[in-house]
């Protein structure tokens, strides 16, 4: 059977950067991995950045989005059973950072993928420095993520002290509780909190033999009722400098406390035909330069007011897309 193994996070948690790496540790170990990349937009920025990963006993692939989450759910479905056809040891699902992980759980145990697929881990990444003001239903979504993981993985432990980590668990601890789920993670049980450069063949084994929990939980809403959506914009008409710092701008603006998170692309130097990558949160914006890309800016956030965004990103084409 093939193992399936969630890897979910909450918006800017940095689950593509684990997922490189914790890939990496399985085809070392001489397994044949599928990364699929599960997400409701029509644009995948993440599948972009993984794709240079692409080889003979690594392939990736996307449940294409723009549609409804009925249509999305019938079409991960098919793509589960196509990836069980091709000789694969271990499929790797990455989410949106909106997600509902019931949906996971019930699909493979739906029939066929009930005889062909067993379920190995859930894995969820939390920032270290998970922000404290979160909104009711953004702690929700953070408690449902982490409700049925067997491991949670912190991210920027290096960037944070033990006592801000601590807090993070004890956040999480929180949200769970205010959801009736009667999960409990703890240091040294049941979270990896280790700089994701420094981790061991040891660490990453630990890791991949953490398992799940099926746990009930009080439903808050569904996916078709919350306020998380995302705004695309293509072709932006200013520069890459006005656009940094229209970012920087934007998180200063109560109009836009909506934003919860900004990545893509942009041109660095058209001449050279250069990029960079854009991930952005209130907390920081990271830049790194990239071989090749696609322009383009997405922005992610509760109850978004696109008329104000759009002043911050002018472009020839933007849209929004639900979740």
């Amino acid at each position: 059977m093939v193992k399936a193994d969630l890897i979910t996070g909450f918006l800017g948690a940095g689950k593509t950067t684990f997922i490189r790496k914790y890939v990496s540790y399985l085809l070392e170990r001489g397994e044949r991995v599928c990364i699929l990349e599960n997400d409701y937009g029509a644009i995948n920025v993440d599948m972009m950045l993984l794709s240079d990963l692409k080889s003979e006993n690594l392939g990736i692939e996307m449940v294409a989005g723009g549609c409804d989450y009925d249509c999305h759910r019938r079409r991960f479905k098919t793509k589960l059973i196509t990836m069980a056809m091709l000789g694969y040891s271990r499929v790797i699902i990455e989410p949106s950072g909106i997600f509902d992980v019931d949906e996971f759980f019930d699909i493979l145990h739906e029939d066929p993928l009930d005889v062909r697929y067993e379920i190995g881990n859930v894995l969820t990444i939390v920032n270290a420095d998970l922000e404290e003001d979160l909104s009711r239903e953004a702690d929700y979504m953070l408690a449902s993520q982490c409700s049925q993981a067997g491991r949670l993985v912190l991210s920027h432990v290096q960037e944070v002290d033990r006592a801000r980590i601590q807090r993070t668990i004890d956040h999480v601890n929180r949200a769970l509780s205010s959801i009736r789920c009667g999960r409990h993670f703890a240091l040294g049980e049941n979270v990896t909190a280790l700089d994701w450069d420094l981790l061991t063949k040891e660490d990453f084994y630990e890791i991949s033999v953490s398992g799940y929990e099926e746990t009930a939980f009080e439903k808050a809403f569904s996916m078709d009722e919350n306020s998380f959506s995302s705004l695309f914009f293509m072709n932006i008409s200013i520069s890459k400098d006005q656009v940094l710092e229209n970012i920087e701008r934007l998180w200063q603006d109560p109009a836009a406390r909506g934003v919860i998170r900004i990545k893509g692309f942009l041109i660095d130097d058209p001449e050279k035909e250069t990029w960079i990558e854009v991930n952005a949160t209130r907390q920081e914006t990271r830049i790194s330069r990239i071989p090749r890309g696609q322009e383009i800016l997405i922005v992610i956030g509760e109850d978004l007011e696109e008329g104000v965004i759009d002043n911050y990103f002018p472009a020839k084409y933007s849209t929004t897309h639900v979740r």
